[in-house]
């Protein structure tokens, strides 16, 4: 399916009934690496999947986006598909931009997951996160998926687009864009999350390190954290079948609720 956001046409899908959870992707993936999560929330819930603008079968910028624009986005998301205080989860960027919009004040979601969340201004250079996001991150990822044939097919897609020079063949609307939100810092907006919040970690995660996580369980008011120890930057694909026990029992107590 497809909405109209901004002047975007995003790409989303929905499975299951019940409270609303919406989940968004990381860099250079698309919803297929967060279709694991659904699997094992859709039997309680009514799970939407989105293509993050830029990226999958969603358009891609004219122009490149900052953090504010991605809260942006998700904030109107969250509008048009006339969805209230929903169950927002993240990994990496899609976690940076759960928390710009919640931090801004732009969502108030019933509870909060964040994976492997980018958001914390790295300490390694430019050039190390570029080969980061744009080589490891969609790769590894995707040799974790199941290898059905929609898997399959975008692998082969991706594939055939990341390879040794990925970052410089990569759109520039894209590569703009993420030296821009490498340099933008969510620490101060992490109080303003009062939700509860869930964060999932891997200890061996080199893209967002460990460090970020136990620093945003810090700063957020009601956050408890989950390590999964030699877990990477996707130690929740690493770690599916727990990960979905683990969010099932966050969200035991939203099963029944109405919106």
């Amino acid at each position: 399916m497809q909405i109209k956001v901004k002047d975007w046409n995003i790409n989303y899908e929905v499975c299951g009934q019940g409270y609303p959870v919406i989940i968004l992707h990381g860099w250079l993936t698309d919803l297929e690496t967060m279709r694991p999560i659904a699997e094992g929330l859709k039997a309680n819930f009514k799970v939407y999947l989105i293509d993050v603008v830029g990226f999958g079968k969603s358009d891609l910028p004219e122009h490149p986006l900052t953090s504010n624009d991605f809260g942006d986005f998700l904030a109107e998301l969250v509008e048009k598909l006339e969805v209230k205080n929903p169950i927002l989860i993240g990994h990496s960027n899609g976690g940076r931009t759960i928390i710009n919009a919640v931090g801004r004040g732009l969502i108030s979601p019933r509870k909060v997951v964040l994976i492997d969340s980018a958001g914390i201004v790295p300490k390694h250079s430019m050039n190390y996160y570029a080969k980061i996001g744009f080589v490891k991150c969609g790769k590894f990822a995707l040799n974790l998926l199941p290898n059905v044939s929609v898997v399959k097919d975008f692998k082969e897609k991706l594939l055939n687009s990341v390879g040794s020079s990925d970052y410089k063949a990569s759109p520039v609307v894209l590569k703009e864009t993420m030296k821009t939100i490498l340099n933008e810092d969510v620490k101060p907006l992490l109080p303003n999350i009062k939700a509860p919040t869930l964060l999932i970690w891997g200890t061996n995660d080199e893209a967002t390190p460990l460090s970020d996580g136990l620093l945003m369980e810090k700063l957020i008011p009601d956050a408890g954290l989950v390590k999964y120890v030699g877990g990477s930057h996707f130690a929740y694909l690493e770690n599916i079948q727990n990960v979905n026990v683990v969010l099932n029992e966050f969200f035991k107590n939203d099963i029944q609720v109405e919106k």
